[in-house]
């Protein structure tokens, strides 16, 4: 059986709007270090129950990661959502290469109507308090697994991401529906904030991705929103799929910024270090040359490290959503810009460490000279 890729639905006639029940689930993702040591982790969050989670699905064979990441509870919140006050799970999946994702699981308030759950979801959206929250278990867990991290640094570049999941969908008298029920009229207000009615244009350019395995399953994905319709309560492969990627995402950006910043303070240290007066000429660019040399291996290593950590081995319902998510958040065009600037660094090396051997291959001729004329000197003299 293969999934199905289509931005257009038929409708199912239904004696009223649909009834939901589910949950919004907030994802805030933060680099907090060059590498984390997962088992070192599993032991500092012994107390907490920690696991190492896998995809459920046996399409799920289909998905290889390289490092299970670790996931652990870190308890219940009580949350303001809209007028309303709730209790939401706060847990956490941390990423061997750096990463650490909170997520924030607002259930709903019983079932709702399609339109309350729209408001619903755009409630937890739009709830600006939450952000605080987030950073205080930010810092308690890092706290907790600092002995664990390498290099320990909180980025400036975060990623924030929602998954709105669909636990039932049903007809106001309690009849199970097809996922043909949600149109893409009516999930372009909750994916894409819009009040107002979308040309149809404007639905197939905004939501081109629409995924759908069995007949009660769906999974359409935007830039910074998935709507995930799941009727099985255990089964999150696609939330766990779509928190990989957005870990991958954002150590691209992270890296991208590094070496935007790293290539203005390169020139500037390149014309500091020419200007510099010295007698050991040839020597006067190495501590830059070493420096450029370690930036270089760095980020090769951990980007290659993070685009190997999950591996689509066939073209399964799971592989075809980590691959349309990798596609809408510009994966290729980050490493390519990341390629691009790792290049010119490498580029700048190859020319200074050139310059440095010529200066130094010069010193040595010009020493050799001198040797020459010492000794027709002193034959002249000592004769």
């Amino acid at each position: 059986m293969q999934p199905s890729d289509t931005s257009t639905t038929a409708l199912v006639v239904q004696s009223g709007p649909p009834r939901v029940s589910g949950a919004a689930i907030l994802y805030h993702l933060y680099d907090i270090g060059y590498e984390i040591d997962l088992e070192r982790a599993l032991d500092l969050l012994a107390g907490q129950g920690p696991q190492r989670v896998r995809p459920v699905r046996g399409e799920g064979q289909a998905i290889q990661i390289q490092n299970t990441p670790v996931t652990v509870l870190l308890g219940t919140e009580n949350v303001a959502v809209g007028d309303l006050r709730q209790d939401a799970e706060m847990s956490a999946r941390i990423f061997d290469f750096g990463v650490v994702s909170l997520r924030l699981r607002v259930d709903t308030p019983g079932e709702l109507s399609w339109d309350e759950f729209r408001a619903f979801g755009g409630a937890v959206d739009a709830e600006t308090g939450l952000r605080d929250l987030f950073d205080h278990h930010l810092r308690l867990l890092t706290e907790r697994i600092a002995d664990a991290v390498t290099r320990p640094a909180l980025a400036p570049v975060r990623e924030d991401y929602i998954v709105y999941r669909v636990n039932a969908l049903r007809t106001p008298d309690g009849t199970p529906l097809t996922t043909d029920a949600l149109r893409d009229e009516d999930v372009a207000p909750l994916l894409l904030n819009e009040s107002r009615p979308l040309s149809a244009d404007a639905r197939r350019e905004l939501l081109p991705r629409r995924f759908s395995y069995y007949s009660d399953d769906l999974a359409i994905l935007t830039w910074d929103n998935a709507l995930v319709v799941e009727p099985q309560p255990y089964d999150t492969d696609v939330q766990y799929i779509l928190e990989f990627a957005n870990a991958q995402l954002l150590e691209l950006r992270y890296y991208d910024a590094v070496l935007d910043a790293e290539l203005p303070r390169m020139y500037d240290r390149v014309q500091a270090t020419r200007a510099r007066p010295g007698i050991f000429l040839g020597r006067r660019f190495a501590p830059l040359l070493s420096d450029l040399q370690t930036l270089v291996a760095d980020s090769t290593e951990l980007v290659e490290r993070v685009e190997n950590s999950l591996k689509v081995t066939d073209d399964v319902y799971l592989a075809r959503i980590y691959s349309a998510a990798l596609e809408i958040f510009r994966g290729r065009s980050w490493r390519a810009g990341i390629d691009r600037k790792l290049g010119i660094i490498r580029d700048t090396y190859t020319m200074l460490n050139a310059e440095s051997q010529a200066t130094r291959s010069e010193a040595l001729e010009l020493a050799i000279v001198l040797l020459i004329v010492f000794d027709i000197v002193a034959a002249f003299l000592f004769k």
